[in-house]
């Protein structure tokens, strides 16, 4: 079987090429969108547009009348987030990941948090809110898990480095004065 070469005129090789470019054939470059991010940096995610504030390890909540123990250590992140879109949004709920890959879910019970986000979060568009999520996770370095809100499948996942850090009182990113400064 003999094979024939196709040849193309002269003046159709480019607007040719320029198609296969355009369907994909290889000269298609994507446009990757970056997935994991650092606490204290602004979140892009859909309408969404997530800030991790501060981090906080407790060993208890709540005083001696009302106290609260973990199984393991209570983390309490602060975020922000606004509503950059056009309609409300209903902020979903989060997870942590751990380094062996181990998921743990946002605690639904806010008792002795001071400004917990809560079990209803719709953000109207325009609209910024601050709160805190409730972990109760072994002491370690985490990921946290953020979607845009869309429907389960199609929704963009987004990542946030939680590092270890044991300076509970200080937000991150901020540098605090030094006592006697």
């Amino acid at each position: 079987m003999a094979y024939r070469s196709l040849s193309l005129p002269a003046g159709l090789t480019l607007p040719v090429l320029i198609l296969l470019c355009l369907l994909g054939a290889g000269c298609q470059k994507e446009n990757p969108k970056r997935s994991v991010f650092q606490s204290g940096e602004p979140i892009p995610t859909g309408p969404l547009l997530y800030n991790i504030v501060q981090t906080e390890w407790r060993t208890q909540l709540g005083d001696m009348i009302k106290l609260r123990v973990p199984n393991s250590r209570f983390l309490l992140i602060t975020m922000s987030v606004s509503n950059k879109g056009r309609q409300p949004v209903a902020i979903p709920f989060t997870a942590l990941e751990g380094p062996n890959e181990k998921e743990y879910r946002e605690i639904e019970n806010g008792e002795s948090v001071n400004n917990w986000f809560g079990l209803l979060r719709e953000l109207a568009p325009g609209d910024t809110r601050v709160g805190k999520l409730l972990f109760d996770v072994p002491l370690t370095s985490y990921r946290l898990r953020l979607t845009d809100g869309g429907e389960p499948g199609s929704e963009r996942i987004v990542w946030v480095e939680i590092p270890l850090s044991l300076n509970s009182s200080a937000p991150n990113n901020v540098n605090l004065p030094m006592p006697g400064q």
